[in-house]
């Protein structure tokens, strides 16, 4: 390297710290006329900071990233929010909002440009109205305080949601919110009755100000893109007091091909009070045999189900000793790894157990895999070192029966189910974690011919940037966006960018994947 080389390298690296420095102190004297209290932000260079930083990240893929906030404001009061949002547009600053850290591709927390994060676990209020079977919800709270606050107040109440209990509501129902209840009841953004939302010039909207235009477009269909979501009003739906989990588990590959081919022709069609859902996997690190397990929850007791069962996959020979009888609240714990006899307040806890890096990626099933193509994936998943996982998630039932677009989430009829392919690794190092992600692109690739097309579908809440990205500001065209934009949104990607337009016209509130202006 010659010395012009260096000398341009360290001008530049000079030039940026200068003018992070005059940022950090811009947005500091902002803040503190508007809100007059240093404890609602951390500075990157506070000693604080690598600490609460890596705890809000639920991916250690990202943590040795260089992209990181100059601050993390983490509120207590809507109209500190209010002062971040003007305080980062008057200087220049992007901002990224956290409700629970498991966006996939690290959007919450990570930026290519000076940026802050807003953490909103201290807006995190549930408020239970039973008698007209709802619930104000706050962005921060998580699925877990959500399902155990429900739980307090009615043994016969649940909410369709997720089955992650630390994943953020904000989030989790701006994407979709997909879950063990959305074959009868939908998903958790088909079951929003009204919301509060700040918008670009810190004012604070309900559905009535915000008008159903802008309404309509934050169920589903990316709410970061519009604004800053404080709090959904969400409908509750009935339970039954008593309800049935099952998991049984396969280990012979022959059985496992035969048994999903099996369950891709009938879950779709099955009883909408049956979610039958099936994790394909290798054995873990170094494994080179694979395992399914069936994995299913029945809103009824156990003599019903297994007549449902034996009219309907007799195949899966399940019996009444595979049968467990819960009530609802226990069956969130069950699907999230615990034992139906563990205490709720498990629930309660906002990091996940274990931290492993990841990559992800997504599809719709529209019409049966052939057991060559099943075949061809396994030998996929059983040459990989580190843990991989198919999750298929059947659709069908109350989901065949909601337009596609009604919300923005538009993967409704014509769906047999939803696959998430995961890796996850423990390893650190570069090599490594493109060596899973490499492998996690091939298996996307050999999938190809057995999925969805035109567009091939993908799950917005599995964030996957290999679809496409902006270019993290508003000179991204929309047809550029609209490569991943209509994978995520189908036909409805269009009118989420006229949407964007008129409400966000100088695009302030974007991301590598929000929605483009039109």
């Amino acid at each position: 390297m010659n010395n012009l080389a260096v000398f341009l390298i360290l001008s530049l690296s000079i030039s940026y710290a200068v003018s992070s420095t005059l940022l950090d102190k811009s947005f500091m004297q902002c803040m503190l006329t508007r809100v007059n209290n240093e404890t609602v932000f951390i500075n990157s260079s506070s000693i604080l900071f690598p600490k609460v930083l890596e705890s809000l990240e639920q991916n250690p893929r990202w943590l040795n990233s260089s992209n990181k906030p100059l601050f993390i404001v983490t509120p207590s009061h809507e109209s500190e929010i209010q002062a971040a949002i003007l305080c980062s547009k008057d200087i220049g600053l992007q901002v990224r909002v956290i409700s629970g850290g498991h966006d996939y591709e690290g959007l919450s927390y990570l930026c290519k440009t000076p940026f802050i994060m807003i953490n909103l676990v201290n807006i995190r209020s549930i408020d239970i109205n039973l008698p007209d079977e709802s619930a104000w919800v706050q962005a921060g709270a998580t699925l877990g305080e959500l399902y155990y606050k429900i739980s307090k107040a009615s043994q016969v109440h649940g909410f369709s949601a997720g089955i992650c209990p630390s994943v953020g509501i904000g989030g989790h129902i701006s994407g979709g919110g997909f879950g063990t209840l959305s074959r009868k009841h939908g998903i958790a953004a088909d079951n929003v009755i009204d919301a509060y939302l700040i918008d670009v010039n810190g004012k604070i909207h309900d559905r009535k100000s915000m008008g159903e235009e802008l309404f309509w477009a934050i169920r589903g269909g990316s709410a970061t893109s519009f604004g800053i979501i404080l709090a959904w009003k969400i409908k509750l739906v009935k339970v039954p007091s008593l309800v049935t989990a099952f998991s049984i588990e396969i280990t012979s590959e022959q059985e496992v091909t035969k048994l999903i081919n099996r369950w891709q022709y009938i879950e779709d069609k099955l009883d909408e009070d049956l979610f039958i859902r099936v994790v394909a996997q290798n054995n873990g690190p170094n494994s080179r045999t694979i395992k399914a397990i069936f994995n299913s929850l029945f809103l009824g007791g156990k003599e019903r189900l297994i007549t449902v069962m034996n009219e309907s996959f007799h195949e899966l020979g399940l019996q009444e000793k595979d049968c467990i009888e819960m009530s609802w609240i226990q069956s969130t714990l069950y699907f999230a790894g615990y034992k139906e006899s563990d205490p709720l307040e498990l629930l309660l806890n906002r990091i996940t157990n274990y931290k492993s890096s990841f990559k992800s990626k997504s599809d719709y099933v529209e019409k049966p895999i052939p057991e060559t193509g099943l075949e061809g994936i396994w030998r996929m998943v059983q040459e990989q070192d580190s843990l991989a996982l198919l999750i298929m998630e059947p659709y069908g039932g109350k989901m065949s029966e909601i337009s596609e677009s009604e919300i923005p989430f538009p993967h409704r009829k014509g769906n047999l189910y939803n696959i998430q392919y995961m890796v996850k690794w423990d390893k650190s190092g570069i090599e490594e974690s493109n060596r899973n992600i490499e492998w996690m692109r091939r298996v996307y690739r050999y999938m190809t011919p057995y999925v969805s097309e035109s567009p091939r579908g993908a799950y917005f809440n599995y964030k996957d940037l290999d679809l496409g990205s902006n270019k993290n500001n508003e000179k991204t065209s929309y047809s550029e966006a609209s490569v991943w934009g209509t994978k995520y949104f189908k036909g409805n990607f269009r009118r989420l960018a006229e949407i964007k337009t008129k409400f966000d016209p100088h695009n302030f509130f974007n991301n590598e994947q929000s929605i483009p202006l039109a």
